[in-house]
């Protein structure tokens, strides 16, 4: 039931992205500054990042629930940690630390 919903929530939020892509293309084509153009990127980019996020949320939950055991969960959230350590440049190392 939960992987529904959070799938769902994710398709919302690409599908949201996709029409700022579809505008930031549009910017170009009229011939907007820059400036507005990497303010648009940025907040796409950013709208990702949350998307990624969500969606990690999900494989750590579903390593919980569908491990046979607790050592076989704490393996699963290792290896999403991993992956949130490999893609996120950094950022969630650092706010690891905090």
């Amino acid at each position: 039931m939960y992987r529904a919903e959070h799938q769902k929530d994710v398709i919302n939020r690409l599908r949201r992205i996709e029409g700022q892509v579809r505008g930031l293309v549009e910017m170009i084509h009229e011939g907007r500054s820059c400036e507005d153009i990497a303010l648009q990127m940025s907040a796409a980019r950013k709208a990702m990042d949350k998307a990624f996020y969500r969606m990690m949320a999900c494989t750590m939950i579903e390593a919980v629930y569908d491990a046979e055991n607790t050592e076989r969960a704490i393996e699963d959230i290792e290896k999403s940690t991993r992956l949130l350590e490999k893609f996120s440049g950094g950022a969630f190392r650092q706010r690891a630390a905090r």
